[in-house]
């Protein structure tokens, strides 16, 4: 069967890719992005879009022709720079729906959220729920599924962040840390999809998928502790107000671009619950969190992705606020600055190239801060670093011997540039 996956780079929608593709489906993967899924996965045909720009029937139709089956995976959490929720979760919806009667489309499948939890009207869910509804009254075959917390062998978003918080050391802090969190393996999600897809599952049902443990946040942190391998450590649960100034700061690395799982959406929904439970219509037993873990032990990559986590923001903000500040001090001792061009540039060249570089080094500061950006202003700030070394090494040799390692002070620099780069993709 021919099957078309929107938002198939993502963490749910590869897993689904592959699922489908081992049963032998003939699979077209859509996204944003694909040039690096499509290297992991030769086996899928793959189209670059923009659902955010697919907001009209006509947009559809090339990407439509001779499928039998959609499978929604895409979707965003809140609105930024990188994210149109209303765009990308409803008008893109409705625009398929509609292309979609026209095809003759046999089978849409919405990987969807659980509706009934805090922060219902949020953007997040209202986008969803509207697009939910209007597929189920679209006349179109349908099939939507309604995953908890879906946890893997990798992780993205929420799960990424549970690994985060359980490999902190000494304590673990936590907010909401008693409510209750349903999870589901991916394996099993895909394996839902797939029973949609061959015909398993018949048309119609809304199914939510949940296994029937009972966990809190805290229970779900401390098994990923146990599951990295690190000693016992007391988790504190902290109240509600102390994560505000966080949820403020990711709601701007939002804006910026960053999909951070700490922003007031996901704080909103996690302060109810994530209760969702395996629908009666859905007959397969699903694998505990604690079953899905084991299934898959973790290396020593995945301790390292787990310490890394949080520290990702903070040498971001680093750079950017050490290129800053390099870039303004010139212009509060500028003669001291513009005497190093001096020593082999003539007067008004010297205080030009002075205040060129400045502004260079700001303008790095500014961009490495925007995602779209992120990744050409540190190769930026790399390539500059290295230019003014080499100019640093031919005009001032003294200055790798000077007592204050002003040169040899930049050389962490370039490591944390190069770290930053190593750690910068998402998926």
């Amino acid at each position: 069967m021919n099957v078309l996956i929107l938002g198939a780079t993502g963490f749910i929608g590869s897993a689904i890719a592959r699922k489908l593709v081992d049963d032998g489906h003939q699979v077209i993967g859509l996204g944003r992005d694909p040039s690096r899924a499509a290297l992991k996965m030769p086996a899928l045909r793959w189209i670059r879009a923009e659902l955010a720009g697919m907001t009209a029937g006509e947009n559809w139709r090339d990407a439509l022709e001779g499928q039998d089956v959609v499978v929604n995976c895409a979707g965003a959490l809140q609105d930024g720079l990188s994210d149109d929720l209303v765009a990308t979760q409803e008008k893109a919806m409705l625009a398929l729906y509609e292309a979609a009667r026209e095809s003759g489309l046999r089978l849409v499948v919405q990987i969807s959220a659980e509706m009934d939890r805090a922060g219902r009207d949020l953007a997040f869910l209202a986008t969803k729920r509207r697009a939910d509804a209007a597929l189920a009254s679209s006349g179109l075959s349908f099939v939507i599924l309604r995953p908890a917390l879906v946890i893997g062998r990798n992780a993205h978003g929420g799960s990424a962040l549970l690994r985060a918080l359980a490999a902190l050391p000494f304590a673990i802090p936590l907010i909401h840390a008693g409510s209750p969190v349903a999870t589901v393996a991916l394996d099993d999600v895909a394996s839902a999809v797939t029973a949609a897809v061959n015909g398993d599952l018949p048309a119609g049902p809304d199914l939510a998928l949940g296994s029937d443990e009972d966990l809190t946040l805290k229970d779900l942190v401390l098994l990923h502790r146990r599951w990295l391998g690190l000693p016992p450590a007391p988790a504190i649960a902290l109240p509600p107000a102390l994560a505000r100034p966080v949820t403020w700061l990711a709601d701007v690395a939002g804006l910026l671009g960053w999909r951070s799982p700490l922003r007031s959406t996901a704080m909103t929904v996690m302060s109810g619950g994530i209760a969702s439970r395996l629908s009666s219509d859905f007959k397969p037993r699903l694998v505990s969190a604690a079953a899905t873990l084991a299934a898959a032990p973790s290396g020593v990559q995945d301790l390292w992705f787990a310490r890394l986590y949080l520290l990702k923001p903070l040498i971001v903000v680093s750079l950017s606020l050490f290129w800053l500040i390099s870039g303004l001090v010139p212009f509060f001792a500028f003669e001291a600055a513009s005497a190093h061009f001096a020593t082999f540039l003539p007067g008004p060249l010297a205080s030009a190239a002075t205040i060129a570089t400045s502004f260079a080094d700001i303008a790095l500061g500014i961009a490495v801060l925007a995602r779209p950006w992120a990744r050409r202003a540190l190769l930026g700030m790399l390539l500059l670093t290295l230019a003014y070394l080499l100019a640093a090494t031919f005009a001032e040799p003294a200055l790798w011997l000077d007592p204050l390692g002003p040169l040899v002070k930049v050389l962490p620099s370039i490591l944390l540039t190069l770290a930053a780069l190593a750690i910068l993709d998402e998926r």
